[in-house]
């Protein structure tokens, strides 16, 4: 089965899923191991690997260093055309439809879509929306796109079924990493109810009790990244707390 299959399956039987996010400039070859370690005992579901922007040339390492110490599948979630690597099991291709920037679109997709081809990848292809956070965050200034307004629920509903209507398997809403503010549990839940795709949600979630609530608004998948990356403990706690949810 792959991981599209996988997370489908999950979804229909009311199972709710975690990733630990992997940003490969940040924590150091020690930290990685530590965290591919606790995950794995805590029964993560995936990690997701990528960036904003990556100055260290440490991808690959990273996704070495995850897949030698867990059997957990690793799925590229790359901030733009150079963050590919064969080594991963699939990539997230993402269409920023939260935005007007063709660019991040389909543009840059016509540039990568070749090597993703060659890498042997499971493409998953979804629907990125950006969410306001309270503040500008690396992602959208990178992306040059406005997210959505974090009290237009109807917006993020509109645009998440457009998304599916052109047939995107995944529909990702996220507040940015270091958001200040998450995804409100009221935009969760219109988008969640207006599609039939899996829902992925992320940024700005910080604890298990947050995880929880966003996992109950109608989120498939929760992402964190950031509150890990600090504290890598808060993995098991997170984790069975998703799990836990039918």
């Amino acid at each position: 089965m792959n991981l599209y299959s996988s997370i489908l399956e999950k979804k229909k039987k009311g199972k709710k899923q975690f990733s630990v996010l992997v940003d490969p400039d940040k924590p150091s070859e020690k930290e990685i191991i530590t965290i591919a370690q606790n995950a794995q005992k805590a029964n993560v579901d995936y990690f997701f690997v990528g960036g904003s922007l990556l100055t260290n040339d440490s991808l690959n390492i990273c996704i070495k260093l995850l897949k030698d110490n867990s059997s957990i599948p690793v799925v590229l979630f790359p901030g733009n055309t150079l963050q590919m690597s064969g080594k991963a099991d699939a990539i997230l291709f993402l269409s920023l439809i939260s935005g007007r920037n063709a660019e991040m679109l389909i543009g840059r997709h016509v540039i990568s879509a070749p090597y993703i081809k060659l890498a042997g990848l499971e493409v998953i292809s979804t629907g990125y929306m950006l969410i306001d956070s309270g503040k500008p965050t690396a992602v959208s200034y990178m992306s040059n796109s406005n997210p959505i307004p974090a009290n237009k629920c109807d917006i993020a509903a509109c645009t998440a079924m457009a998304g599916e209507m052109l047939g995107l398997k995944l529909i990702f809403m996220d507040a940015g990493s270091g958001a200040v503010n998450s995804v409100s549990e009221k935009m969760i839940s219109n988008v969640s109810q207006s599609i039939d795709v899996p829902l992925i949600v992320g940024g700005g979630i910080k604890t298990p009790l947050d995880a929880e609530k966003k996992a109950k608004a109608g989120a498939d998948l929760i992402v964190i990244g950031n509150s890990i990356e600090k504290d890598s403990s808060l993995i098991k706690e997170i984790a069975d707390t998703i799990h836990s949810i039918y």
